[in-house]
């Protein structure tokens, strides 16, 4: 798995060097993990200067990620069965995201909508999260209970499982002393955070 991460990336540019960001302070709760995602390669800097830790990630950028992670298997032209309107084939997430749909990772809106630049949500992230520990034969039974959290009420559907696995499995914790903000957007620092407790 190790390996793996090392070869992930995400598409910003710059520095990947922790000290060289004015935005992430040792004293920081994610300074950590920013350093192990920039050390490993799975993230960069937006600038030389800039790591922009509250800053969103998108559907497209985390598909990206684990396609990655998984070794950026071959993507035939002809599998990718129908396009979404909205997914460029020039685009640095186009094959991430069909590969992600043929592994039932993440689907789309529609038959013809992915929302690629759309901010992922934090259940949407754990719910992708969950299916790719699955698809790569990791242990996804450890659950935890999620009544304490107030907004527990808030989860959609078909994301409880997810982030009980989440939770129970230390990737994800909550926002506030009895929230867990699951339709809330992942910031760039939570991504880092989760992605270090992942990969660990």
């Amino acid at each position: 798995t190790s390996i793996l991460c090392a070869a992930a990336i995400t598409c910003s540019a710059g520095a990947a060097n922790v000290s060289n960001f004015s935005d992430v302070r040792p004293s920081d709760w994610y300074h950590d993990a920013v350093n192990y995602v920039c050390e490993n390669g799975l993230m960069n800097g937006t600038s030389d200067t800039a790591f922009s830790p509250n800053a969103t990630t998108s559907r497209g950028m985390i598909v990206t990620i684990l396609y990655r992670l998984a070794g950026s298997p071959d993507m035939p032209e002809s599998n990718w069965g129908y396009p979404y309107a909205d997914v460029d084939t020039n685009a640095y997430y186009s094959a991430p995201v069909y590969w992600a749909r043929m592994n039932d990772l993440v689907t789309g809106y529609s038959d013809t909508q992915f929302g690629p630049n759309d901010a992922i949500t934090r259940e949407q992230l754990t719910a992708i999260l969950y299916r790719y520990a699955q698809l790569s034969g990791k242990d996804t039974e450890k659950t935890a209970d999620l009544s304490g959290y107030t907004d527990s009420v808030t989860i959609s559907t078909w994301a409880p499982q997810a982030l009980k696995w989440a939770v129970g499995s230390g990737l994800i914790s909550g926002t506030g002393a009895n929230t867990l903000s699951p339709r809330g957007t992942a910031t760039r620092a939570q991504i880092a955070v989760i992605l270090q407790n992942y990969c660990k």
